[in-house]
């Protein structure tokens, strides 16, 4: 059987818990965090939170889901037309690059659209998937799966005059 990546929901607040549980029993798992501020302003401090609250990303076969629902900290799986929601491989991949890369990302409802993978390279900074764009050092990456958009600010001096090459065309980014 063929593994791919689904989406559980979680209790909320217990998705680090859940995901402690998928990784002893050896299921390949996966939940992005987000930096946050809190504190007052005297006393800062980063905080990290999940980036999309009680969901916990699985790498497994459809024939293990229900014993991944038996988890106590599992309410259900996410479903897509009937069906349980399944994340591509590209997806994960650039939610794993954007959330290494940024802080302090916001996520955006969207409707699902599918647009051309796009690689910006520099010599400090390097991200790859579907970015929607990079304007106004804010850079937005497509999840059609899951319809979503994240957001986050750039510092475009890193990236600055270097080429975003798209399957058909060149942008330099301004």
């Amino acid at each position: 059987m063929q593994k791919n990546w689904y989406v559980l929901y979680t209790k909320p607040g217990r998705e680090k818990k859940t995901a402690a549980l998928l990784t002893k029993r050896k299921i390949v798992n996966f939940y992005p965090l987000n930096s946050k501020e809190t504190g007052l302003a005297t006393r800062k401090k980063m905080a990290y939170v999940p980036l999309f609250t009680s969901y916990v990303f699985v790498n497994t076969t459809a024939s293990e889901l229900e014993q991944l629902k038996q988890i106590g900290q599992v309410l259900s799986l996410v479903y897509w037309k009937g069906k349980p929601a399944t994340v591509s491989q590209g997806e994960i991949n650039s939610m794993k690059q954007f959330s290494h890369n940024h802080q302090y990302i916001k996520l955006i409802r969207s409707k699902v659209i599918e647009n051309e993978r796009v690689t910006v390279n520099s010599p400090s900074y390097s991200m790859e998937g579907n970015i929607l764009s990079v304007k106004n050092k804010i850079m937005k990456v497509n999840l059609p799966s899951l319809g979503f958009v994240m957001t986050a600010e750039i510092d475009t001096e890193k990236v600055i005059g270097r080429e975003v090459a798209f399957e058909k065309k060149d942008l330099v980014l301004q």
